[in-house]
């Protein structure tokens, strides 16, 4: 596998609209991906493997702050390090931007991803009670701060 990131582009839409149905109990619909293209404050990346969408981030950053909105990869492939690079596209990005810090909300029960962000530097900052559906589950806040240098803190 020979994985490419880039800027999300419409031609890519349609698996990442398929990729939201796979993964998620309320999926983001096409349209409402493709009104991201032109929104300034959303930064969306697509992993290709050639040209096929293996996984996709989104994220928002707004002032000094990034906000991760999703993150999905296809079954087939999971771990093969397509998370791994999305999240670091995604900490590169906010420090890009000049962001004070990078978060997301997690389930609980989803202890691959736990791994994965504890493994890039981000901590339980906050608990957001029942916040997924199908099944109801609260949903942990991770963050991840970066210096005043906007470096990453290890």
């Amino acid at each position: 596998m020979s994985l490419i990131l880039k800027p999300i582009k419409k031609e890519h839409l349609e698996s990442v609209a398929e990729l939201e149905k796979i993964c998620f109990s309320q999926p983001w619909s096409y349209k409402s991906l493709e009104e991201e293209l032109t929104n300034d404050t959303a930064h969306f990346f697509v992993a290709l493997d050639g040209d096929r969408v293996a996984g996709y981030i989104g994220l928002f950053i707004v002032c000094e702050s990034c906000f991760v909105s999703n993150i999905a990869v296809f079954p087939e492939y999971r771990r093969r390090g397509v998370a791994t690079a999305l999240i670091g596209r995604a900490c590169s990005c906010a420090v890009e931007y000049g962001a004070d810090f990078i978060s997301l909300e997690v389930r609980p029960s989803n202890s691959a991803a736990l791994s994965l962000y504890t493994k890039f530097g981000f901590t339980e900052m906050g608990l957001r009670k029942n916040y997924y559906r199908d099944p109801t589950e609260d949903a942990l806040i991770m963050t991840k701060l970066f210096d005043e240098q906007r470096e990453e803190k290890v």
